[in-house]
Formats: structure tokens, sequence, C-alpha cells
């Protein structure tokens, strides 16, 4: 099956919110064996909304809308659902019980004819239940394509596709297997690994594809099958996937897409007991916010100083005012100082700091823009190293991040080996 995804909504083209639903809805989709044509933006017109329609009719098997389902004037897919389908709206008593029951059992006040008026849904479609909301999704078929039409809310929209779409279509409709695994890698970029794996990319069969995602400081390898033999397309990933593995076997941290770094060095820190602490200035926190961010993470993550201004350094971290001085703030003695009094403060096996240089300009700092130190204290040494990221600001900070946990999940691995 071949499927399309619209988004409805003005606030979405406009940039006033980010479309996360087409995400979900493609990912859902995907593992069940649909293929994912394109992913439309649209406008709440029903011009516009018609116009993609008729574009999409027979040529893909599913289309799924999310959005215009809402109870005011704007929300207007339902009445263009009735004008495409030349049908009209009905009041399903099904939904009509659950929205009364929502609006005056839970919200404890009177339905008015607004929330009535979500029960009204097109005669020739099959009623999707939303027990989360009173929306309900629609379900019709014309020709060789199925529509379906699901609330713009996102935690609507999910419960409709896990509970109704997903096992609707395993149900009625055969479909090939697509699997993909996900290789995580750090260190290299893009262009280097490329030209590591072209032999071996070359060899692949024509079901299997490679496709690199890059972002700051990492690289994803998700290698892609597509056939009716889901154990055959087991068996080849899993063999590829080692072959892979013996050509780049030095940058590979995981191989499991939702398996970050942050992830994998939680893991490491929780099997050997060990502490962690962060002292951060050009970074700003957001090595702290990473590590955070694992569930469990109190268990190794003691805490960190966002040290951004220099008297900081000084009067919280404790750095010599003299060693800034003779070095300046964007040094390795000063990134080294920092790591190794964050880890005293802190009472850590280790720590990461980072001072710099994010831009965008360079104002009184000897350091070239872009510039970072990154030092690690570890229960035996102390490690630093200088960086040039480049620009803009947002990817020096991202970078430095990512390259400041690198450094600690290569120094943890050597005790693992």
């Amino acid at each position: 099956m071949r499927a399309s995804i619209i988004t409805i909504g003005d606030e979405i083209l406009i940039g006033q919110i980010v479309d996360t639903n087409s995400a979900f809805i493609a990912k859902s989709l995907d593992k069940i064996g649909i293929e994912i044509d394109e992913i439309i933006s649209i406008s709440d017109s029903a011009e516009h909304i018609l116009e993609t329609f008729s574009k999409l009719q027979n040529k893909v098997d599913l289309v799924v809308i999310t959005g215009g389902l809402g109870p005011t004037k704007d929300d207007v897919t339902k009445k263009t659902f009735c004008d495409y389908f030349e049908d009209v709206l009905v009041v399903d008593e099904v939904v009509l019980a659950h929205v009364t029951e929502l609006i005056e059992g839970y919200f404890k006040r009177k339905i008015t004819q607004i929330n009535k008026d979500q029960a009204l849904v097109p005669s020739k479609c099959t009623v999707l239940h939303n027990q989360v909301g009173t929306a309900p999704g629609m379900w019709i078929k014309k020709e060789n394509t199925v529509f379906v039409s699901l609330p713009g809310v996102p935690f609507e929209m999910k419960y409709l596709v896990e509970n109704e779409i997903v096992p609707k279509l395993v149900k009625e409709y055969e479909r090939p297997y697509i699997l993909h695994k996900t290789i995580l890698t750090y260190g290299q970029g893009e262009s280097l690994v490329a030209e590591r794996l072209e032999e071996w990319e070359n060899s692949l069969p024509e079901f299997l594809k490679l496709a690199y995602l890059p972002s700051p400081g990492k690289l994803r390898l998700r290698i892609s099958g597509r056939g009716k033999n889901k154990l055959r397309l087991e068996e080849a990933i899993d063999e590829y996937v080692k072959s892979l593995d013996a050509i780049i076997h030095d940058i590979i941290v995981g191989f499991e897409e939702d398996e970050t770094i942050e992830v994998i060095l939680g893991g490491m820190l929780s099997r050997r007991n060990l502490t962690l602490s962060t002292a951060e200035s050009c970074t700003g926190g957001k090595i702290a916010e990473m590590i955070a961010s694992v569930p469990g993470a109190s268990n190794y993550f003691k805490g960190s100083v966002v040290a951004y201004a220099t008297e900081v350094k000084i009067n919280v971290l404790g750095v010599s005012e003299s060693l800034i001085n003779e070095y300046g703030v964007v040094s390795a003695e000063v990134a080294k100082a920092m790591a190794l009094n964050v880890k005293t403060l802190l009472k850590t096996d280790y720590a990461i700091a980072t001072t710099g240089n994010a831009g965008p300009s360079k104002g009184d700092e000897a350091a070239e823009v872009g510039t970072v130190f990154i030092a690690l204290a570890t229960p035996n040494q102390i490690l630093v190293e200088e960086f040039n990221f480049g620009q803009p600001r947002e990817k020096v900070i991202d970078r430095a991040s990512v390259k400041g946990l690198e450094i600690l999940l290569k120094e943890i691995s050597k005790k693992e080996q």
C-alpha cells in the first residue's frame, strides 16, 4: 500500500505550530508496511482540500488527514468531505452520547449546540470512535482510495491511529514487510563515513538500502528492507549490519533508533556505579539537559554549574583569577580547572567542562569564534581537547555538547573492554 498524509491548518503554514502529527502517522504506517509517498500541509480552505483530494484520488491507496474537525467555523473538513463524496451530515447517536457524557459528566457543564454538532458525520463514512475527545475520526472509500480524517489534537490523533486505524488496516489489507535497523555513530561526518562505506553500500541487494541521517556531532545510518518474507529480511539486515560494523566499528555506539548517546552513557554509568557532574560555560547547560532527559539519570548525574559569567567561574567554581588573567577564559587551562573543581565540589567520579566562544562575534576574546575547549576529569587524570566548530552559534553549542558526551563515552568504553 502507498499513502499520503495531509495536515490541514493555517497555523502550520505560518509556522505558529510545528507539525508533529505527520511524523507519528508516518512511523505508524511504516511499521505495518505502508509506504509513504508524500506529506502535505494545506490551508483551512475547502478549495484547497478538494483540490488535494482530487489530486490524490487513485494515485495512492490511503490518504490520512489531520485537522479541521473542531467545533468552530474555521474547521471545514467534515463539510468538505460531504462535498467531495456527494454526501450529507447525519447525527451519529453513539458519538452524541459520548460527547454528552464527556461534556456534562466529566467537565460538569451543560452541552451546547456546538458540542452536539461534533456528532455530525458524513452518512457514508465509517465512524472511528474517539474515546479521548469529542471529534470522531472518519473512514470513507472512493474508488481505489481510502480517505481517513482524524482530529488535529495530537493525543486524540494518536489514540485513533493506535486503536482504530492501524488495527483496521492490518485486518483488511495485505501489506509487505518494511524493516529498519538504525546504527548510531559519533565522531565522523557524513562524507567521510560515506567514503568508508562506498564499496559496502554498492554491494547491497536491491531490497535493501542505506540512508544517512546527519545531525550536529552525530550520524545515524538506517538500513531499510522491503519484501514479503519477514525472516529473509531480518536475516539479510543482520548480515549486512555485521559487515558494516566490521568497517566502522570505531565510531559505532549503538544500534537502536532511540538509543541516543545520553541513553548509552546512562547505562554505562549505572552499570559501573559511577557518577557525573558538569561545569558549562559556552554550552549554557545543554550537556546537563541532555543527560537529565534520560529517565533514572538521578542515579548517576549529581548536577551542574552553569558558569556563563567569569565571576561565576571564580566565585562558585573556584577557578583562579590569576589563571584566567594569564591564559584567558577560553583556554585549556581554565577548562581543566572547571572540570577538576566541579568534580570536587559535587563529589563525582567524572566531570565534563566546556568553555569557548560560540559567537556570533569575537568580542574581547582572543579565541576565534567557534573555538571550544572541552575537559574531562576522570578518577585518575584530566583530559582536554580544543575544537573549532565554526558557525552559527547554535551549531557550536550543539556540537560541543555532543562532543563532550562523546569524549566521556570513549573514556568509559575503555574501562568496559
